[in-house]
């Protein structure tokens, strides 16, 4: 028995019943189609926000929160939305936030001012809270062992193609239709999702725990108050107290939240986990990389739109090298995963985004035109396929079955707070560089911010170097 064994809760744990399975492939599209759509909706409004700005009279910081509001929720409320999943029934409590977030959707589309839209965009993230993590857990108990790796992969390219194509799909349906049918198009999408997901994954269920909402309340309060801080101090002032003090309080939030979690077992995000080094590593190059590559597309997205001319689908279409490419990488990465390891994909993928962003920072400051992004665009595609199904892997490797849920909470919570924080960094740099939502405003401006993400995904180079190198190797378990 490893230490990460001996170290899970003595809290029963419920095995799950292993009635006849459902095609492989019927699995994967069941468990991917609604995480596909929420992932969708952490970027698709990048390109309609330009259109929306204007009909909603938007300020630069309701641009933000636009976004900001439906990830920070959406990170908040995974790790809950695992424990009750694991209490109730991981698929009863997916097909809730599956109603929920349609129910938001639809409210988001309704919209008629900019505080109402972000009010509905945080409702729809606590519905995408009960999607996204608990389709991988249900995922990895309805296909065979043996094929899980190559399922993995395929849905770490599906989560990379929903990110990713935001900018796509929101420009094509704003050029089409109108920014609210973004959120519209939800609607039928769930309604195929749900009875496929009734026909195609079995119930499951975990461990008994309680819930921890003080832990809830210190990580979610640590993240909000610390992007709040970010996304103000521009324009507020970093000295003065309404961002001095939410940074403070988020910084102390952080070391009371592992205090209170230290010989919990039912602590929100377990202490335990973080035994596994493989775990570990998984998360830091699950904030770093994140926090670079998509604080980029958001300014990016908008760079092509405001700078270069183009249309919101047009935009949207130039950005196909970078989107389509993680569909393609990510399978066969999962696929060679097993064979090469974890460390050489995990490598490879995030040297090419960092040095893919530095490309960007310097097209972008020379005014080039769009021909000469397409090669660095190919780059950060390939590099991002690299990078999520070999990530998704890391973060269960070694772990009992039981904690599946919980650990891919955790890693997914650790994303959307990247996500989050990216968005937030990179556009306090920008703003910071006196940067302005114009042609000219963004000389001098996107440069810096771009190369803050190339730094940050350099830091997840680093840590990757940690992550496993040869097939089958185990990183030992820290007690």
């Amino acid at each position: 028995m490893t230490a990460v064994d001996t170290a899970a809760p003595a809290a029963r744990y419920v095995a799950p019943a292993r009635p006849r399975r459902s095609p492989v492939w019927l699995a994967v599209v069941a468990a991917s189609l609604p995480m596909f759509m929420a992932t969708l909706d952490n970027l698709v409004m990048t390109s309609a926000l330009p259109v929306i700005r204007t009909d909603l009279h938007a300020s630069v910081g309701q641009l933000s929160w636009f976004v900001n509001a439906y990830t920070l929720a959406f990170a908040t409320f995974m790790l809950p939305a695992a424990t009750l999943g694991d209490r109730l029934g991981r698929r009863r409590v997916m097909l809730a936030g599956i109603v929920v977030f349609t129910a938001a959707s639809i409210a988001s589309a309704l919209s008629t001012s900019s505080e109402a839209l972000i009010a509905a965009r945080a409702v729809q993230g606590v519905g995408a809270a009960a999607i996204m993590p608990l389709s991988l857990t249900l995922l990895a108990a309805a296909v065979p062992p043996a094929m899980r790796a190559a399922a993995i992969g395929i849905w770490g390219g599906v989560s990379g193609l929903g990110v990713a194509l935001g900018p796509v799909i929101g420009g094509a349906v704003v050029d089409g239709v109108s920014w609210q049918a973004i959120f519209w198009l939800n609607v039928p999408v769930a309604l195929v999702a749900v009875p496929l997901l009734l026909a195609a994954i079995p119930e499951s269920r975990g461990a008994w725990q309680r819930l921890d909402l003080p832990g809830v309340l210190m990580l979610g309060g640590a993240v909000f108050l610390g992007v709040w801080g970010i996304v103000h101090g521009n324009d507020d002032g970093w000295a003065d107290p309404r961002v001095l003090v939410p940074l403070v309080l988020a910084a102390l939030l952080v070391p009371a939240y592992v205090v209170w979690a230290r010989g919990r077992a039912y602590a929100v995000l377990p202490l335990r986990l973080f035994s596994s080094r493989t775990f570990s590593v998984a998360n830091v190059i699950a904030l770093f990389f994140t926090l670079g590559m998509f604080g980029t597309v958001f300014l990016l997205a908008q760079y092509l739109q405001i700078v270069q001319g183009y249309s919101p689908l047009e935009a949207g279409i130039r950005t196909l090298p970078w989107t389509a490419a993680p569909m393609v990488v990510a399978p066969v990465a999962g696929a060679l995963a097993s064979r090469v390891g974890l460390r050489p994909l995990l490598t490879t993928g995030l040297v090419l985004q960092s040095a893919s962003l530095v490309w960007f920072a310097w097209l972008t400051e020379s005014a080039s035109a769009y021909p000469a992004f397409v090669p660095p665009l190919l780059m950060a595609g390939v590099g991002m396929g690299l990078t999520f199904a070999p990530m998704a892997t890391a973060v269960l490797e070694g772990l009992p079955e039981g904690d599946f849920a919980v650990a891919s909470s955790a890693n997914s919570t650790v994303r959307e707070f990247g996500v989050a924080l990216g968005i937030a960094v990179l556009t306090a740099v920008f703003l910071g560089n006196d940067g302005q939502l114009s042609p000219q405003g963004y000389d001098g401006a996107i440069g810096p911010a771009l190369l803050t993400g190339a730094a940050a995904v350099a830091l997840a180079v680093v840590a990757s170097l940690f992550a496993p190198g040869r097939p089958g190797e185990r990183r030992p378990a820290r007690a």
